[in-house]
């Protein structure tokens, strides 16, 4: 007992842990050089690192995307339409009922060209009646996209599902866009767009 406390209490500690007293496990080093050499053997035989073709294999051009159409070439409408409308509209032109009005049998495709033109250049706002029921909402102007690309996917809608309309060309949209250059909001309700055809 003529110990001083300072000794005593550094008996009553741990050792400190030092590698020798607990090793790392075996399995966990075998695992670990195992993954060191399947890297060595998938390195090497790999493609060397100087080839352009590094992951996939895929070459620039199909990098790069599809190629715009040439001038003059077709516009694809079906594919303008799945990327701008078919959110609203479904690509089944039903629509969603009360929220956004259906295409597929709509009079306002099927009918007067230069209404249907307005309101993909302009866009709508207000009350809208489609195949007997009321839709109260808004549609963008598309006055972005070409001439060409209105035609094309208003050809689209208005020959699809069980519309039966005859395609429209880029000079409608030509002359309606000039026609309602001063425009810059879109049409008040169907009486607004009723107006065009008086």
């Amino acid at each position: 007992m003529s110990q001083d406390p300072v000794t005593r209490a550094q008996q009553r500690e741990n050792e400190d842990p030092e590698e020798a007293v607990r090793p790392m496990p075996l399995v966990a080093l075998l695992i670990a050089a195992a993954m060191v050499v399947w890297a060595v053997i998938y390195i090497l035989n790999t493609e060397p690192l100087t080839l352009s073709q590094y992951g996939d294999q895929r070459t620039r051009a199909e990098l790069s995307g599809p190629a715009a159409p040439a001038a003059g070439a077709a516009v694809d409408g079906k594919a303008i339409f799945a990327a701008q409308c078919a959110a609203c509209h479904q690509a089944t032109g039903a629509g969603l009922p009360g929220v956004f009005p259906p295409l597929d049998g709509s009079e306002w495709v099927q009918g007067e060209p230069r209404v249907l033109a307005n309101i993909l250049l302009h866009g709508i706002t207000g009350d809208i009646t489609v195949k007997g029921n009321k839709y109260q909402g808004a549609m963008p102007s598309f006055a972005q996209l070409s001439d060409a690309e209105l035609a094309g996917v208003a050809s689209y809608i208005r020959s699809s599902w069980s519309n039966k309309g005859d395609p429209l060309d880029a000079k409608l949209f030509e002359d309606e866009r000039k026609a309602g250059a001063d425009r810059k909001t879109p049409f008040e309700g169907e009486a607004a767009l009723k107006a065009l055809t008086q």
